[in-house]
């Protein structure tokens, strides 16, 4: 009995018992064999709620524990399905692990917490799992935490920041906004046009966004078309990074124009300083 609670606490669950250890060789890895403790067996997957058993689903089948050192490990159960009142047939609930997941929750909870202080490829290296199944744990882990908390990051926004990043090279485009007053982003969607614009502001809501009184963005036409239907009494202003990038830009097409200009009018000394002159002219002059 020591044993197997050891083993519990080895594979980081709670109201599971343990009642198989060994080491599979076909897959090079631990598999433990548990069962959920009583009063957590015949649960909605989805709720939680105690319900009447369906079937047997489709038998026995693995979640993906922490490596145990640098040996992978797993948990092997029955995973039989109930009949909720609200959900209808669904996979039962299990103690060690998210509805829908093929992981654990010790595990998931730690890719979540990695991937935010490390790029999502780490993550992916370190734990041994696809990059794209970090991104799907990051979303399963963010949605229990806001729904558990009942939080509302729309809630309370008076000053947003509005812009798009780009990835794939380029190729693709999210549209951000971010709370200027807690400095967290607070929406994302593929795409930069008006059309995924207005997504967000249905979503805000009318109410809440009459209560804005600062949108930020840059000179994007598709924002400042948006922000004026919908948030009209809303004052739009241009974020510092686009007002200095623009200030530089201007700065080094002066540069540009007077380099040419020395070299059409003889003046070469003036024209080699001016060449190498770009990143000196963006310093601060006491630099």
């Amino acid at each position: 009995m020591q044993s197997k609670r050891v083993w519990a606490r080895l594979l980081g669950v709670e109201h599971t018992v343990v009642e198989q250890v060994e080491f599979d060789e076909d897959a090079d890895a631990i598999v433990a064999s548990v069962r959920p403790a009583r009063r957590r067996r015949r649960c909605c997957g989805i709720c939680g709620r105690r319900s009447p058993g369906f079937d047997q689903g489709q038998g026995r089948r693995r979640w993906r524990a922490l490596d145990l050192g640098v040996v992978r490990a797993f948990l092997e159960a029955d995973a039989p399905r109930v009949a909720c009142r609200d959900h209808g047939v669904v996979v039962a609930q299990v103690p060690w692990a998210r509805h829908d997941s093929g992981f654990t929750r010790a595990f998931e909870d730690t890719a979540a917490w990695l991937a935010v202080h490390t790029s999502r490829v780490a993550v992916a290296e370190l734990l041994r799992v696809a990059w794209r199944t970090v991104g799907r744990i990051v979303a399963r882990v963010a949605q229990e935490a806001e729904t558990s908390t009942g939080t509302d990051r729309l809630a309370g926004l008076l000053r947003i920041g509005i812009d798009e990043i780009s990835h794939k090279r380029g190729h693709r485009y999210l549209t951000v906004v971010v709370d200027h007053d807690t400095g967290r982003l607070v929406w994302a969607a593929p795409g930069h046009d008006e059309a995924t614009l207005e997504r967000f502001f249905d979503l805000l809501g009318e109410a809440r966004s009459a209560q804005l009184t600062l949108v930020s963005a840059d000179a994007a036409g598709w924002i400042a078309g948006v922000v004026a239907r919908r948030c009209p009494a809303a004052a739009l202003c241009l974020d510092p990074f686009h007002v200095v990038r623009w200030a530089t830009d201007a700065l080094d097409q002066v540069r540009r124009e007077t380099w040419n200009a020395a070299r059409r009018g003889g003046q070469p000394a003036l024209a080699r300083e001016l060449k190498g002159a770009r990143f000196a002219l963006w310093k601060n002059p006491e630099d």
